[in-house]
């Protein structure tokens, strides 16, 4: 095993965007040393739903890695554009949203331009001894095995598929998550039909996609607990509560209140691209014509409560109508889960728990500046505070706002301005007198 005897002023575990980010907004300070790790080959963002049309939710100036610190940053989606000779056709093409599978291509010209990015790297340990960070690095190609120490650490390892806890996914052949659409998408054709559960965008791109193939007699059934098929709240008051301003609110909230708040903000961060609603519906109504039959159901209000296998449909779904509490069962030869993406804890934490923040119920205590360390300053996490700063947390437009905290408090100075108040509107109750009438009930704000 090797020791590298440098010490780094942080090591970053995992890279996607986030980190990549990170990285990109570190490389013109020599001040910072750091190196980053990812057990994968190379980045690649969402391989399973790389479909051909499909663009971010958020506009490029939010969504690239470092614009929104630092405009004049060589990463900027902009200049990459410029350099590759895409600029023009790109002003032409009138969009603000990127095609996703160029998000990724943009990504990873970048990682060819960052040192400090080093994939097939696989962190196995992490450790604190003598007031440094020890990281243990299994490197995938040599399978050599490596040390090295740093100051502080950033998380990074992303979410993962959610798979309700009462489906065993493994027992159950048919049953796929939208992150494996793409490479199972044939099989799924030759099974002849597929039952879609959940209605979030990845969701709804799974049924854009497959709707041409009930031409030819696939059929296509969707269902949703949520009580509609309900699109991505995106006015621009709303967008404000992205702002620095309503984190610091929502963080501020007793942790019940937080989650009572989170709840009611699903059509904030896990609707459907309002575009694709309605491209969705004029595909139906445009294959109904003169009264030909639409192999496509659609139902909202429908809980799953279980998968079983089913010896002659393949699987048999157990679901409750909410509103009218009525039981009914469903067979369906494939099954996808569009069940989103949970942040589960990396196994390297472990070595570390002793230096961790948690809550009462076990969930990491993430401080205001991302941090999870006793010390509030050693630790910081990327895409694991929804529960602490609110439902921008897994937006691409938070990375370059969360990245400034974290590049300014380890070099102990401000080399990225960091807004503080964005919004017109005001969250707080900032009139105490105005905060007391309203609540004696002698007006309504």
């Amino acid at each position: 095993m090797n020791h590298n005897k440098q010490v780094y002023h942080l090591i970053g575990i995992g890279i996607g965007p986030f980190n990549l980010g990170l990285a990109a907004l570190l490389q013109p300070v020599s001040t910072v040393k750091a190196v980053f790790f990812d057990q994968a080959d190379g980045f690649d963002w969402h391989p399973g739903l790389m479909l051909g049309n499909a663009t971010l939710q958020t506009p490029f100036m939010g969504t690239d890695l470092v614009t929104m610190a630092d405009p004049t940053s060589r990463f900027s989606f902009l200049n990459f554009l410029k350099q590759t000779g895409r600029l023009y056709p790109f002003f032409i093409r009138e969009s603000f949203y990127m095609l996703r599978r160029e998000y990724n291509v943009y990504c990873q010209w970048a990682v060819q331009q960052l040192d400090s990015c080093r994939f097939a790297h696989k962190v196995t340990a992490v450790a604190y001894r003598d007031g440094l960070y020890e990281v243990t690095v299994l490197d995938r190609r040599t399978r050599q095995t490596a040390v090295y120490y740093a100051e502080r650490l950033v998380l990074g390892t992303g979410t993962q598929p959610h798979i309700p806890g009462f489906i065993d996914k493994a027992a159950l052949p048919g049953v796929f998550h939208t992150s494996e659409y793409l490479p199972n998408k044939a099989d799924i054709l030759e099974r002849g039909a597929l039952t879609i559960i959940g209605s979030g965008q990845s969701a709804a791109e799974v049924c854009h996609d497959l709707l041409p193939e009930t031409r030819q007699g696939f059929r296509l059934h969707w269902f949703t607990r949520s009580d509609r098929f309900f699109p991505m709240e995106y006015s621009k008051l709303t967008l404000e509560l992205t702002s620095p301003e309503y984190v610091d609110y929502f963080y501020n909230m007793p942790p019940e209140r937080r989650r009572k708040i989170l709840s009611a903000q699903n059509a904030l961060f896990k609707g459907i691209n309002y575009d694709l609603i309605n491209d969705i519906f004029d595909t139906l109504y445009e294959m109904s014509v003169g009264g030909q039959p639409v192999n496509v159901q659609m139902r909202a209000n429908c809980e799953l409560k279980a998968i079983r296998p089913d010896a002659l449909h393949g699987l048999s779904l157990d679901f409750t109508q909410v509103q009218q509490q009525q039981d009914f069962a469903h067979q369906s030869p494939a099954v996808m889960l569009a069940t989103g993406y949970k942040y589960n804890e990396p196994a390297f934490l472990s070595g570390l728990e002793d230096r961790i923040r948690r809550h009462a119920d076990g969930q990491l205590d993430v401080h205001r500046n991302y941090t999870i360390d006793i010390n509030a300053g050693e630790i910081f996490v990327q895409n694991a505070e929804l529960h602490t700063h609110g439902f921008v947390t897994p937006d691409l437009g938070m990375g370059a706002y969360r990245n400034s905290w974290i590049i300014n408090a380890v070099a102990g100075r401000e080399v990225y301005k960091i807004e503080k108040r964005i919004a017109y509107q005001t969250f707080e109750c900032a009139d105490v007198q105005m905060c007391e009438y309203a609540s004696e009930g002698n007006g309504s704000m």
